[in-house]
């Protein structure tokens, strides 16, 4: 761990020395790497307003009135108007990345390596072009509509800014080009990322492919997802039995060490309402899990007479993990098979997962016998249990909104008012910022 705070010590030192741009630019390719090596920026601002949003838990009433911004007491009820002038972090997290990956990328365009750094210049570009990537997906989880093949030429999707020149105007551009664009940046970034790197922060091409299966499984191609989720588990199969584990109070493992499961590590931007203190576990999810399931143990305890979730894979700050995983790919591969009349090879993955779940010995199988429609749905519950608190139900209802077997309408009470959220509603793509709107003359989305 010594070398890992050195370089972040390093890093913050460049930046430090360099707070803006216009003085003096990053011109050497240690320059770049310090950029992409930033974790506050990178890897602890995921966005949190689907989160917020996707049912997950409940507050009480008071602790909804004492949520320290509007936007997350907004949020929280699926109100029309969410943000009444404040900032918005998970926007400007976002494109923060982005532009800190365009200013790599405008950089590495026009520099000369010297002679023995062909690796790391690759190693720089690919992981630009992940982050890059990872920011642009966010955000079209965040502020546009779900993904749908038929209206995505349409669609409005966020702007897409591919130059570090902020003297540039972009406009919306459609769903369909945010995906491609997404998905261009990350073959490329194939390409070029190592296939192992020294920190869990760092993006290689095993998180590389889980990405690319996670993006895939949002936009409905089963096939692409299964490819890539192959490719990744192939690199890396682990998956931990929870009988092995020695939890923390608030993580999944007391060990000062990542889960052999991570592929690549990021929390969600922190909101009070979303606090350990403050959030109540749902209880028909709690309820969900079987009595010999660890999971019901180790993700989830009593605080303050509520269920509170403790199950964190981040066992330095506590906060809500929402990187790339084998759990999660192990699933996108299961769903698709299922998707696609694999029922074998999806009951293979899902067993897998489960009996690592489970006490030693209480695990029983499911049988061959299951239809495919069947082993889908197991899937999508098992979704539900393992991947609680991520960040990825909120993309899982964007997506399963549009399958009539699926659809959910999400309900929520505060100070004796109901409040709801169909399936399908033009609420499950929040609005852009006040400031985008006013400054740059952007469309605003539907509420």
């Amino acid at each position: 761990m010594s070398a890992f705070f050195a370089s972040c010590k390093k890093e913050d030192a460049f930046l430090a020395e360099k707070p803006n741009e216009a003085l003096e630019v990053p011109s050497s390719l240690s320059d770049y790497q310090s950029l992409l090596q930033n974790e506050g920026l990178f890897n602890n601002s995921d966005p949190n307003l689907g989160s917020l949003a996707a049912g997950e838990f409940n507050v009480t009433s008071d602790v909804w009135l004492a949520a320290s911004t509007m936007t997350e007491r907004n949020a929280y009820i699926w109100a029309k108007d969410i943000y009444q002038g404040e900032v918005v972090n998970d926007w400007n997290g976002l494109y923060r990345q982005v532009y800190t990956a365009n200013v790599v990328l405008d950089g590495l365009s026009n520099l000369k390596i010297a002679q023995g750094q062909q690796t790391l210049f690759n190693e720089v570009k690919g992981t630009a072009m992940f982050l890059r990537a990872i920011a642009f997906y966010n955000l079209v989880q965040t502020f546009a509509l779900p993904y749908n093949k038929a209206s995505a030429g349409t669609d409005l999707g966020i702007p897409l800014r591919l130059s570090s020149d902020l003297n540039i105007k972009y406009q919306r551009a459609t769903e369909q080009q945010c995906y491609d664009q997404i998905l261009q940046d990350l073959k490329l970034s194939l390409t070029f990322l190592p296939s192992k790197v020294s920190f869990i922060t760092r993006p290689n091409l095993t998180a590389a492919n889980a990405l690319l299966a996670r993006i895939y499984l949002a936009t409905g191609d089963y096939a692409q997802a299964l490819s890539y989720a192959d490719a990744c588990l192939a690199q890396n199969g682990a998956i931990v039995d929870y009988n092995t584990l020695s939890p923390a109070d608030y993580s999944l493992t007391s060990n000062s060490t990542y889960l052999p499961e991570e592929l690549f590590h990021t929390d969600m931007i922190s909101y009070t309402i979303f606090s350990f203190t403050s959030a109540i576990v749902d209880t028909t999810i709690y309820q969900s899990y079987d009595q010999n399931d660890l999971r019901k143990s180790m993700f989830f305890t009593i605080y303050d007479s509520h269920l509170r979730f403790k199950g964190s894979y981040d066992y330095i700050q506590y906060n809500n993990f929402s990187g790339l995983a084998t759990d999660e790919i192990y699933l996108v591969r299961s769903e698709c098979n299922a998707r696609l009349g694999n029922v074998t090879a999806a009951l293979a993955d899902l067993n897998l997962l489960l009996v690592n779940r489970y006490k030693t010995g209480t695990f029983v199988p499911y049988p061959s016998s299951l239809t495919a429609d069947q082993v889908l749905q197991l899937v999508i519950n098992e979704r539900i249990k393992e991947l609680y608190y991520r960040g990825l139900r909120w993309t899982d209802l964007r997506r399963l909104n549009q399958d009539a077997r699926f659809k959910v309408t999400l309900t929520r009470m505060i100070n004796g008012n109901t409040y709801t959220l169909p399936p399908n509603d033009p609420r499950y793509a929040y609005p852009l910022p006040d400031q985008e709107i006013q400054l740059n003359n952007l469309p605003q989305n539907q509420r």
